[in-house]
């Protein structure tokens, strides 16, 4: 006997004998998610670009790789929108959200159309922008405003699309299927960490990280994302398989880069160089998600605030002592290698810069300065990750 899943599936009626992962879930979804990992690699490779060749053009290399996302994931978003709205059964449109009164198609897919027309629209937007204010101007103007927020849609509308698939089909997946999506769940939210984590860099500077404010703005940062993705996730381990992709593509670039030439092609250059520098070398948040997804799973059902509180601090009490001792690490002999990245140094900086292997004097805090500062901290991580639950528990519901 054969039980047909139309009324469950995005993509019309799949018996169970003859399903398989790539016609339960759609293409749009695989699509999207790689568009996610483009987006994350272009941005990592265009900030190594930065510090080693300079500005060079709109459509240097890391450029194409993030607009490649934005074109993937529109296409291919805007293709299953269309079908479903002219060309879909009564059936799919019901599993659908109706936009504009005529179109119809699942958020997940919405959000990577909107973050791609906001991406492509951003590119001539930035072009003129540095040929009439000059090069690097900062890192915030409107143009980059409005691509960062085009690219963040876009890896959110991934994020979206598997769990929603997800969550609509629950049980009725078949093992290989579910296992495409658990994957997918993993590689789109750890996608997403990088461009959080890239977002406040400035902030992550190696030589800034015996200071609360790193600490701070981290806690502002990362935990609603982490918290979010650990309490959604339809598997143990969500925040942890989350952190590790973030390690491995972060740690990555900062290993393969520099086996490619560079020169820098704008002035002034104060240190020479012949290969890409890496950017940051991650943080270590596999320690706080290992913490958050334990407590999530021992006290998942327990008072939302109550939750918020003591993951908040379990984050802290776990992730500043390992990132705290980590740049230490960093910073010593040990630390100067291949591995690490600590040789990256870009092109416009003096090499010979007295903190360059030391914490710089004006960012550090100790005795009280540090205790008061990492109890902000604790306070600031109640809010996002009372935040993070919220916005978990509206993931776990999403079914278009």
């Amino acid at each position: 006997m054969k039980t047909n899943f139309s009324t469950l599936t995005l993509d019309g009626a799949i018996s169970t004998k003859s399903a398989s992962a790539t016609k339960v879930i759609p293409s749009f979804i695989y699509a999207s998610v790689f568009a996610s990992f483009c987006i994350a690699i272009g941005l990592l490779w265009d900030i190594s670009w930065h510090m080693s060749v300079g500005r060079d053009g709109l459509f240097s290399p890391p450029h194409i790789a993030i607009y490649l996302g934005a074109v993937i994931s529109g296409i291919f978003s805007g293709i299953k929108v269309l079908k479903i709205s002219f060309w879909g059964s009564p059936e799919e449109k019901q599993q659908s959200i109706k936009f504009w009164g005529i179109f119809h198609g699942s958020l997940g897919a919405m959000f990577c159309i909107w973050g791609a027309f906001a991406m492509l629209t951003s590119a001539p937007f930035d072009d003129w922008w540095h040929n009439t204010y000059g090069l690097d101007v900062k890192i915030l103007s409107p143009p980059h405003a409005v691509l960062g927020l085009g690219m963040i849609v876009i890896q959110f509308g991934a994020l979206i699309s598997v769990i929603a698939l997800q969550n609509r089909l629950g049980n009725n997946l078949k093992d290989r299927a579910k296992n495409h999506l658990h994957w997918m769940y993993a590689l789109s939210s750890g996608f997403l960490l990088v461009m959080g984590y890239t977002f406040f860099s400035e902030y992550f500077f190696l030589s800034r990280q015996h200071h609360v404010l790193t600490y701070q703005v981290t806690m502002a940062a990362l935990p609603i994302l982490m918290v979010s993705v650990a309490y959604a996730s339809p598997y143990k381990w969500g925040a942890t398989k989350m952190s590790i992709v973030y390690t491995l593509l972060m740690a990555g670039m900062v290993w393969v880069l520099p086996l490619f030439p560079a020169e820098p092609k704008l002035s002034p250059v104060h240190n020479f160089i012949t290969r890409f520098q890496p950017f940051h070398f991650p943080f270590i948040l596999i320690i706080p998600a290992m913490v958050i997804d334990l407590m999530i799973g021992k006290w998942k059902n327990r008072n939302k605030w109550f939750l918020a509180a003591v993951l908040s601090i379990g984050f802290v009490v776990s992730f500043v002592p390992a990132q705290w001792y980590f740049a230490e690490l960093q910073m010593s002999e040990i630390g100067r290698g291949w591995f690490f990245g600590r040789y990256s140094f870009p092109y416009f900086a003096n090499p010979n810069s007295p903190y360059r292997y030391i914490f710089h004097p004006d960012y550090i805090s100790q005795g009280w300065d540090l205790f008061k500062g990492l109890g902000i901290a604790v306070l600031i991580g109640t809010l996002t990750c009372r935040l993070g639950l919220s916005w978990g528990n509206w993931m776990k519901q999403v079914k278009r």
